[in-house]
């Protein structure tokens, strides 16, 4: 006891800003940069005009829709706070941006429908090995007492909750806080330091109880202290705040402080606490198992494109230097010259010549980095420190713009913003020639199609993607097939008796032949089964025919009319009037669902999967997730569409589902009519 944390680390820090939707982290933000002099005052979140509602989409939605950068200093140190957006949807946002960073402030509330999102945002820490410190924000409006809270909030944490300051009130008003290893109150001042205050005598009792409380639990990690307890010795107050730097820097605990962001109070001893207790860039590097030696090495954490200074990676330097004009590899062995660095503080940026280890900054014109890769100065580059899999995406339109001379235009803005959002993908669909734009809810997508708009000045349109119907066919048929034209010269004769047989489902296309006597020579039938194909690309109903058996079994030739063309023409029409007479049936794609959602509303999902023509399979309880449960369904790809908004509004924003294909299913009657009418054919 006494110095196993090894003192203060000192350098620049990166601190990122993470909790649930709501939680009140952009106003922490605003009060941190207030309080430390970056702003000159605090503004509040509903005046639009915060660091983090630089884009017109997190105005508007009075939400944070990226991870925001706005570095500081606090007694002569610099600190770079990185606001992290709270929704689901805006999530895997954060993951690069966690990752690269020393230490993070979770925003948490007295609130218990947000804790799977909390829970959420704890086991991504958990994940990547991020220590943490917890802001209990709006404590005045709290109703439970501060340890009920704690109780209430823990099952969210793997990591025990270490309660640090206890409020103080009067007449049931939150006025101050009472620190736990300093021993002294604060007294709230509304956008202002707090005033320093002895210990009321009536609170004495309920601070050494809840002090006792937080050094048995430091006793856990150190024998010293336990000894200390057990023979009722007071520690010393520096081996207190030792063990606790110590417990945070290795995860063992996290530690709990309490406020209010929105008037400023709590916000100093939290800043002081990120000062004394967070690790540095050494222990951060040695998370991510950067190498050692003299390399500078460089952790890209997010892509901007900014309207006139272009692209900017946004970079942790982990160790060694980076000059402007500096030239860095990327994996793979590609070379990058660096062409301005900058500070970040919001949306302004002021220029520098040079950053050093610990740095968080913005390098221009690195076009071809890409958020998440690791640069380096040692020729050849390296193996990324970190390698991200986005989740699969919930949620899709198709995309075109409203004016065709538009289309390379789009493309090309699209691609610039998944490059500043991973998360994003883009495909064409080849069947229904639709640019298919997926990401995690409709919210999510609805930022970017404002973005194009807004931002591209690109007017865009979108619809639901089509669902891949295929049909197939329920009865055989044999069909005789005859293309005959004569125009003068040489005319156009193809004669073909084919079998058309359905196949079990899943089975595909089969084409064979049983001519006999050359009566179809052997050039001309592989023309048979490439007209053949053509017509299966679409069927009666109007749909690509899949589970079909043809056998060309019989025809006729000209020696000097037949060719390719008239046999492939022979082929489509016996294929044109044999399938009516096949009994053609619809079939539409069914899907295996997994759905995770919090136990609490499982059974709200439960009753919605009947509701989609779904099919329960079977539920149990998430492993490693308590509080949480796994839903198995089959569901038809056409109810998939907007399941997510429905999931996500039955569990305050958390669930959400993986999807495979399963099979494909018959579809008939009124959804049969309509998935025709829509494609272009009646029913």
């Amino acid at each position: 006891m006494g110095n196993r944390a090894g003192g203060r680390r000192t350098g620049p820090k990166c601190i990122a800003i993470v909790g649930p939707f709501a939680s009140g982290k952009t106003t922490l933000l605003e009060a941190l940069l207030a309080r430390t002099g970056a702003i000159p005052r605090q503004n509040p979140v509903s005046s639009g005009n915060t660091v983090s509602d630089h884009s017109p989409e997190a105005r508007a939605h009075a939400m944070s829709v990226e991870a925001t950068f706005a570095t500081t200093e606090f007694m002569g140190e610099q600190f770079t706070f990185v606001d992290c957006p709270g929704s689901i949807e805006f999530s895997f946002e954060a993951e690069p941006v966690l990752a690269a960073c020393d230490l993070a402030v979770v925003v948490a509330e007295a609130d218990e429908k947000k804790i799977p999102a909390l829970q959420l945002i704890m086991r991504k820490l958990d994940d990547l090995g991020v220590p943490r410190i917890l802001f209990l924000n709006k404590v005045d409006k709290a109703i439970a007492g501060v340890r009920d809270t704690l109780k209430m909030l823990q099952p969210a944490s793997a990591v025990p909750l270490l309660l640090r300051q206890i409020p103080l009130r009067k007449d049931g008003v939150v006025i101050g806080s009472i620190d736990l290893a300093l021993e002294r109150a604060y007294i709230y001042r509304e956008y202002a330091e707090s005033e320093v205050a002895q210990i009321p005598g009536d609170e004495k009792a309920r601070e050494l109880e809840a002090r006792f409380s937080m050094l048995e639990r430091l006793a856990d990690h150190d024998d010293q202290l336990m000894e200390q307890l057990l023979e009722e010795i007071e520690p010393p107050k520096d081996a207190v705040f030792d063990d606790l730097a110590a417990d945070l820097r290795d995860g063992a605990v996290t530690p709990v402080l309490i406020g209010t962001a929105e008037r400023g109070n709590g916000v100093l001893r939290l800043l002081k606490a990120i000062r004394h207790d967070a690790p540095d860039i050494d222990a951060t590097r040695k998370r991510l198992g950067a190498p050692e030696g003299n390399a500078t090495v460089v952790q890209v954490m997010k892509t901007i494109h900014t309207p006139h200074g272009g692209k900017l990676s946004v970079s942790r330097i982990l160790s060694g230097q980076v000059a402007d004009g500096s030239e860095l590899w990327l994996p793979g062995g590609d070379m990058a010259k660096v062409s301005g660095i900058y500070r970040m503080l919001g949306k302004d940026q002021s220029k520098l010549t040079a950053a050093k280890t610990g740095d968080t900054v913005a390098l221009g014109k690195l076009d071809a980095v890409k958020t998440g890769q690791t640069l380096t100065s040692a020729k050849g580059g390296m193996k990324p420190l970190l390698q991200f899999e986005p989740p699969q995406p919930v949620f899709a339109f198709a995309l075109r713009p409203k004016e065709r001379k538009d289309e390379v235009k789009m493309s090309a803005a699209i691609q610039r913003l998944a490059e500043e959002d991973p998360s994003l993908s883009l495909h064409h669909n080849q069947d229904s020639a639709e640019t298919v734009l997926s990401g995690h809810g409709e919210m999510h997508l609805r930022v970017v199609r404002e973005r194009l708009e807004g931002k591209n000045q690109i007017p865009v349109e979108g619809h639901p993607p089509a669902v891949p119907y295929r049909e197939t066919i329920r009865k055989s048929a044999q069909q005789r097939g005859r293309h005959k034209k004569q125009s003068g010269g040489h005319g156009q004769f193809g004669d073909v008796v084919i079998e058309i047989k359905p196949l079990p489902r899943g089975a595909g296309f089969q084409f064979t032949d049983t001519i006999t006597g050359g009566v179809v020579p052997k050039t001309y039938i592989q023309s048979v089964e490439s007209g053949i194909r053509d017509y299966l690309k679409s069927g009666p109903l109007g749909f690509p025919v899949v589970d079909v058996a043809v056998n060309l079994s019989d025809g006729s030739y000209h020696a000097v009319d037949s060719s390719d063309m008239a046999f492939q023409m022979a082929a489509k029409l016996a294929m044109k009037e044999g399938m009516a007479g096949c009994s053609p049936v619809l079939l539409e794609p069914v899907m295996k669902v997994e759905i995770v959602t919090p136990s609490d509303a499982t059974s709200k999902i439960i009753a919605l999967i009947p509701q989609r023509r779904g099919q329960i399979l079977g539920y149990d309880a998430r492993p490693g997730w308590p509080g949480w449960d796994v839903v198995e369904a089959t569901m038809p790809q056409s109810e998939i569409g907007d399941l997510i908004i429905e999931l996500r509004s039955a569990t305050s924003g958390v669930a959400s589902y993986r999807a495979v294909f399963d099979h494909m299913a018959e579809l008939t009657g009124r959804l049969a009519d309509e998935a025709m009418n829509a494609n272009g054919k009646a029913a």
